[in-house]
């Protein structure tokens, strides 16, 4: 059951979890430090509580949202602070004008192997690191039914506030792991007989021409910088999408939306 806890002190250190969000590098310690990452709003709010396998850690909420927070926790085992706008103001160091903020604990990562076991549809994606384009890609992965999603080393943490946000709460239960440093890390896609398609404007077949397979993985890379020479190299198909000669390229999020709306196997 939620327990009400009123607060009014923004150093109470049962607040540090959601404390101190406009400082990047203090958040990232306060996380690693917790095993904990932060949401916001009612709809990730319930995303976490309903629709995933982390656990909530405690919520931080205006008065004014209080009853609307607590129809969403039911019977949740979860401490709901509450407090004044100006209040959450000072703690989190911005206004939350969704007034709900909220702490869930981190789980450990599953191996690629596990991850890609059931799975047909994979999305691969190498060295993103906007959040904002992270938390779409998720969201388009649970729109389209991509099953799992691989990141390398260098992309981005996804459960990053505005990343979880963006989302919509999508990326709460969208499967996803680390693999290895590219181009080594496609090895556990070939074994487990993927397909690995390669998006990039600079591909030499067209996304209407890709045709069916029983299992596929869509490399994508960063905004700008697309995905690297040997990224692209060992993928078994470069593909583009056709667009007029006089925009250069697309959205990393909307690229990786289109592909996965034309997947031919689906």
């Amino acid at each position: 059951m939620a327990r009400v806890v009123p607060v009014h002190d923004r150093d109470d250190p049962r607040l540090v979890e959601v404390s101190g969000l406009n400082d990047a590098q203090a958040r990232a310690r306060t996380e690693a430090e917790h095993g904990c990452f932060v949401v916001e709003g009612l709809l990730v709010l319930e995303a976490v509580v309903l629709q995933s396998p982390y656990r909530l850690r405690s919520v931080l909420v205006s008065e004014s949202k209080l009853q609307r927070v607590l129809d969403v926790l039911g019977d949740t085992d979860v401490d709901v602070f509450v407090g004044t706008p100006a209040l959450l103001e000072s703690v989190t160091g911005f206004p939350i004008h969704r007034g709900i903020i909220a702490s869930a604990a981190r789980i450990p990562l599953p191996s690629v192997a596990e991850l890609l076991e059931p799975a047909t549809r994979v999305v691969l994606v190498e060295g993103l690191n906007d959040h904002e384009n992270m938390g779409a890609m998720f969201r388009n992965a649970a729109a389209f039914g991509v099953e799992a999603i691989l990141l390398d080393p260098t992309a981005a943490d996804p459960l990053y506030r505005r990343s979880v946000r963006v989302s919509m709460g999508h990326l709460l239960h969208v499967p996803w792991t680390r693999t290895d440093a590219l181009p080594d890390g496609l090895d556990p896609l070939r074994r487990g007989g993927f397909t690995t398609v390669a998006l990039t404007p600079a591909g030499d077949t067209s996304l209407h021409d890709l045709r069916p397979t029983d299992r596929l993985a869509w490399l994508v890379g960063a905004e700008g910088p697309g995905l690297a020479d040997a990224t692209m190299d060992a993928a078994d198909i470069r593909v583009r999408i056709p667009i007029r000669s006089t925009v250069d390229s697309l959205n990393v999020a909307t690229a990786a939306a289109i592909a996965f709306s034309h997947d031919p196997g689906r």
